[in-house]
């Protein structure tokens, strides 16, 4: 599947411009991560575009969640890898996780949220306003960004990357593409 017809069916499905937006800041992070690892940057940049495809429609019943994407995914044609990582990146399934794919999507999903978080708090509200030790110090902070799952994020170093590479390479990513995000 093509990227252009990926975002299409994206934004079929994911109406919300914010998580419209998140599925975009997914998408490049988990590009760059592919390609920090040397792996196929389009199949990792399309599972991250397409991971919350059914969150509009499970959102009130999380145990669906990723469950009825993947299927979703997968009646699309998509390969069994992409489906896999998408399904397990909701942790309430208790799937492992198993390729380095799956272990970046699970990752990858919440850092995303934290980095936009960081960078609203700031006067400019850009993502250019915002560093990798700024991320960190407010990183140990309870109240900031409390949907980001911090336990979630370190699961960084199941992929050998400290939280400070982890979020450095999010946060590139996600400035290569801050006039999309709108931030």
């Amino acid at each position: 599947m093509q990227r252009e017809e990926a975002v299409k069916i994206m934004k079929r499905h994911v109406t919300n411009k914010n998580l419209q937006k998140h599925c975009l800041a997914t998408e490049v992070v988990m590009k760059y991560l592919a390609r920090h690892f040397g792996e196929d940057e389009e199949k990792w940049a399309l599972t991250g575009l397409l991971h919350d495809i059914d969150y509009e429609q499970t959102a009130d019943d999380p145990k669906r969640h990723s469950l009825l994407g993947a299927d979703m995914l997968e009646e699309m044609g998509l390969s069994e890898d992409i489906v896999y990582s998408v399904k397990v990146h909701n942790e309430e399934h208790g799937l492992p996780r198993i390729s380095l794919m799956d272990k970046a999507l699970y990752a990858t999903d919440p850092l995303t949220g934290l980095i936009v978080a960081g960078a609203l708090i700031k006067p400019e509200k850009k993502l250019s306003a915002i560093d990798v030790s700024f991320l960190v110090n407010r990183f140990g902070e309870k109240s900031f960004a409390r949907g980001a799952n911090r336990e979630q994020i370190k699961s960084c170093s199941e992929l050998g990357l400290s939280l400070e590479e982890f979020m450095g390479i999010g946060l590139e990513a996600m400035q290569s593409i801050s006039k999309d995000l709108g931030i």
